[in-house]
């Protein structure tokens, strides 16, 4: 087990940098999700840490030693790819055992091991097949054993559930969780799916253009994004932005800069907005969940239309105009609205988001 520790790593391909001054500590035995859609640097990160890409500046420590001049085996890392990366003409058993007989281990220690792996990884009986003979999901598993097979310090993972299909991806999110929970060890993890970070990860890193946004809880980096990157990158359906600027007459409000609606808010949201921004523009964000409608028109709703509607199942996607944009609504999937139908929506303005129009900070 192992705590990583990034210092000020920078990483540039030419006149593009790839990462951009990184400072990010991983803790022992924790299971860390670097989120962020592609190009945003992640891969690259996971390349420096392995030892596979030398950075441009700063440090990388492991349990605080300095790994920058350690080559990648003596680093003690493991890395399971986003293709596997199985020998083809191997079977499952010689795939695992591979860095065991590349170590000099006893035969009779290497079938030990390797059984023990498959068992937890429940694919024993999958141990003489050849990888054109297994499955995504199963090929996924003999990959991660031949990781887990090591013990190594640490385990790098690089979008491993890209190229399996939805069920096996939900599948394998649930294997990964107990498979982190059983070994007790350090996990660096890739993905641009927020969903997989959110269910996966203690802590998620969001990165974008190489520069970290956001380290957090996924809880936090939910319920309070830090910026509008943030906010419109994890969850689904995206948050809500709609332009609005201040007004106090009539008592604290949120008014749209085309003037077709008005939303009373909190007197402290507004006078924390009216410290930042004063007579400028805000960004309005507002999740999805947290728009309720109605048939009827009630105090501080605001009118729209149904331009969409989109059944899920679980649940019901509705697009709703409103002034001269669109707004995404959650509702339940007994709903029978109907397309051009008028409803009132309120925002549940305890749980609104304000951005500031040109960083994209929260307010």
């Amino acid at each position: 087990m192992a705590e990583l520790a990034i210092s000020g790593l920078t990483k540039r391909f030419g006149k593009v940098t790839a990462i951009q001054n990184m400072d990010l500590t991983i803790a022992d035995r924790e299971f860390l999700v670097l989120l962020g859609p592609s190009g945003a640097g992640k891969t690259t990160t996971l390349r420096c840490v392995a030892g596979v890409e030398k950075p441009d500046a700063g440090d990388i420590r492991f349990d605080g030693q300095v790994v920058s001049g350690v080559s990648p085996a003596e680093r003690d890392v493991a890395f399971v790819f986003q293709t596997y990366a199985l020998y083809p003409r191997k079977t499952a058993f010689q795939n695992i055992a591979f860095p065991l007989e590349a170590r000099r281990l006893a035969p009779a220690e290497i079938e030990r091991m390797v059984r023990e792996v498959a068992r937890k990884l429940r694919i024993e009986h999958l141990l003489e097949r050849r990888p054109a003979q297994l499955s995504g999901g199963e090929q996924q598993r003999v990959a991660l054993g031949r990781a887990m097979v090591r013990k190594p310090r640490a385990f790098l993972m690089d979008e491993p559930l890209t190229n399996l299909d939805f069920k096996l991806r939900v599948e394998m999110r649930s294997e990964l969780k107990r498979i982190h929970f059983d070994l007790n060890t350090t996990l660096l993890y890739v993905t641009n799916d927020q969903t997989e970070a959110m269910s996966l990860a203690d802590r998620i890193a969001v990165l974008h253009n190489g520069v970290l946004q956001q380290v957090d809880v996924p809880e936090t980096i939910y319920e309070r994004p830090v910026n509008r990157f943030v906010a419109a990158f994890v969850g689904n359906p995206r948050m809500n932005f709609l332009e609005c600027g201040l007004r106090a007459d009539g008592g604290p409000q949120l008014v749209a800069t085309d003037g077709s609606w008005s939303l009373p808010i909190p007197g402290e949201l507004w006078e924390r907005a009216n410290r930042a921004i004063g007579d400028g523009r805000l960004i309005l964000g507002v999740r999805p969940e947290d728009i309720a409608l109605a048939t009827e028109p009630t105090p501080g709703a605001i009118p729209g239309s149904i331009y969409v509607i989109e059944p899920l199942g679980d649940r019901t996607i509705i697009d709703l105009a409103i002034g001269g944009t669109q707004i995404r609504v959650r509702v339940p999937p007994t709903s029978t609205d109907t397309i051009g139908a008028q409803l009132w929506c309120r925002f549940d303005t305890q749980r609104i988001h304000l951005f500031h129009p040109e960083t994209g900070q929260r307010v």
